[in-house]
């Protein structure tokens, strides 16, 4: 028995020594990689800064432009119009299902559909394939004895103050 005690109390010194090494080996790994990505990092956010400021300049080049032949006030307010159309624009280049596009306008008409239970289209417009559309499960069948759309309930559960019950 003594020596079955030894084996197992060098199975747990060798796992233990084992899960060790493990740890410090996948600390190391992921310091590595954390310092990779934070060097990354900074450059992107180095290069944000430098494209503010350049964004800048440009502004003020056209408002310097603009002020060579209007007051300065109205150089100020086209320029800060112009950036607000080209913010804008970035803003609906970001989201590409925005509504005013024909993709877009297709979903919220999709959407409108399967809320009032009408059946989807047959196709996806513009020739999309069906893999970006979720699917369209049916409504579930109404509840025993529950009036469906269009329908009078049977007589005796008329409700003279519900205007949808009235013939």
């Amino acid at each position: 028995m003594d020596r079955m005690d030894h084996l197992e109390h060098l199975d747990k010194h060798l796992v233990d020594e084992l899960a060790q090494v493990a740890r410090e080996t996948i600390r190391d790994e992921l310091r590595e990689q954390t310092r990779k990505q934070r060097r990354k990092a900074t450059l992107y956010a180095a290069s944000g800064a430098v494209a503010l400021y350049a964004g800048a300049a440009v502004a003020l080049a056209v408002g310097l432009a603009l002020a060579a032949a209007l007051p300065g006030w109205a150089a100020a307010l086209i320029t800060a119009a112009i950036l607000g159309v080209v913010a804008y624009l970035l803003r609906g280049a970001a989201r590409p299902h925005a509504a005013g596009t024909p993709h877009g306008r297709a979903e919220l008409a999709a959407d409108r559909d399967r809320a009032h239970g009408a059946a989807p289209p047959a196709g996806p417009p513009g020739g999309l394939s069906n893999a970006s559309y979720p699917s369209v499960r049916p409504l579930p069948p109404p509840p025993a004895g529950a009036d469906t759309p269009g329908t009078l309930p049977p007589p005796d559960r008329i409700d003279p103050e519900n205007p949808h019950h009235r013939a």
